[in-house]
């Protein structure tokens, strides 16, 4: 007699979930395996993924590190996971997104369902004419620097399924490789380039930033895109010019 996996988690939702990452496309891992390069294998592959995760056998692979050229100057590090693991990410992020999707603030517009950079720059224009103070703040290096414990704390706050929680953790303790092979332990951070780090990053910033906001700060707006906001106050009675 079969016995019952200790994780439910059906071979559809993995299957769904890789559609989605074929889609998105994305380069390889440090496995080099491309999502052509598994088109002829790929059933095999998902049921092989799906045994794993349904089983709590699962442990992701490192993150391939790439530094790419910001437009200011300097590099942004991406942590680039294998296909399977980014169809693991997207496996969670289908459970997770519908339960803290709804708790957001509504002017949160980073990597959101029907949000856009468009929608914040719009609402920032608006709001311009009616303060006279707008500030722009951009956390610096903060998928990089995301407290572990503190965004698991979160994460466990929703009530998710176990194995979300569990394979959370081991992808934000998976460590990074370079192009030259060096090997980069982590202990805090998310990585830019995973498929779940943006949801997570608006988790974590959910309670360190906008419900303080809300608390702290009723009667000032704020448009924020991921870890890039534009809080407003209002100090004059005159009106201040304002260009977004």
């Amino acid at each position: 007699m079969e016995q019952t996996k200790p994780y439910s988690i059906s071979k559809r939702e993995l299957w769904d979930a890789y559609q989605l990452v074929w889609k998105n496309g994305g380069a390889a891992g440090v496995d080099g395996m491309t999502l052509e390069g598994m088109r002829d294998r790929e059933r095999d592959l998902m049921y092989k993924l799906w045994n794993r995760m349904s089983s709590g056998s699962y442990f992701p692979e490192a993150v391939r590190r790439v530094d790419i050229p910001k437009k200011g100057g300097g590099l942004r590090p991406l942590g680039i996971p294998t296909v399977l693991d980014r169809v693991a990410q997207m496996t969670a992020k289908r459970y997770l997104e519908p339960i803290l999707e709804p708790l957001f603030h509504p002017d949160s517009y980073g990597y959101r369902p029907n949000k856009s950079a468009h929608q914040a720059v719009a609402i920032t224009r608006k709001r311009c004419w009616k303060y006279s103070w707008v500030i722009d703040v951009d956390i610096k290096g903060f998928f990089d620097t995301i407290d572990h414990e503190l965004l698991l704390k979160a994460v466990r706050h929703h009530a998710v399924p176990s194995w979300v929680v569990l394979y959370i953790e081991r992808w934000l303790k998976a460590p990074a490789v370079r192009e030259d092979g060096t090997v980069i332990e982590r202990k805090v951070g998310t990585p830019q380039g995973g498929v779940i780090s943006p949801l997570l990053a608006n988790l974590f910033l959910h309670y360190v930033f906008d419900e303080w906001m809300k608390r702290n700060h009723t009667t000032n707006p704020f448009a924020r895109y991921a870890d890039d906001g534009a809080p407003r106050r209002q100090q004059f009675a005159e009106r201040r010019n304002c260009h977004v």
